[in-house]
């Protein structure tokens, strides 16, 4: 009798927990639907479609934001349209999904050597050299010919840039 409310929050909470698990997805596996947006947005991304492509990525993660390679993807965008800022504070959501995820660190790590941060972008290049410690990567070998290169904008001549009057 003593033993009977003890027995009965004990079923309770055992089916309260077996059923929160159900439904619900593995961390690794990203929605179908999602994986299409951005493969989408890829295609939009290399036909120099920006804004195109910033909506399916967005669409992308509105469906499943668990999916780095949209967050990868819209980082390069942002790239694209010179908002260095932007790109860092993308590949740091997907970061921190997966914290060493190279083609999000040298992404970075490009950001950062547009932005002048060529320091942390060195950073950024240690710890892919790291995670590559016997193998070619080509993530390393972008991100090395960035920070040698420099930052682009510093490197477009005065005349290049348009002048105010």
């Amino acid at each position: 009798m003593r033993l009977t409310p003890v027995f009965l929050c004990l079923g309770l909470a055992a089916s309260t927990l077996s059923v929160a698990g159900v439904g619900q997805r593995p961390d690794d596996q990203i929605a179908p639907r999602s994986v299409q947006l951005l493969k989408q947005g890829e295609t939009l991304l290399s036909q120099g479609k920006y804004v195109e492509a910033d909506d399916a990525l967005e669409t992308a993660l509105a469906v499943d934001p668990k999916n780095r390679a949209a967050f990868i993807a819209m980082a390069k965008v942002a790239m694209k349209q010179k908002l260095f800022g932007q790109a860092i504070r993308l590949t740091n959501k997907a970061l921190l999904l997966e914290p060493t995820d190279r083609d999000a660190l040298s992404v970075q790590g490009e950001a950062m050597v547009e932005a002048g941060a060529t320091a942390r972008a060195k950073d950024n290049l240690a710890k892919i050299q790291k995670l590559c410690a016997n193998a070619a990567c080509p993530q390393a070998a972008s991100l090395n010919a960035a920070i040698t290169r420099g930052p682009a904008m510093a490197a477009a001549k005065p005349s290049d840039t348009p002048k105010k009057n």
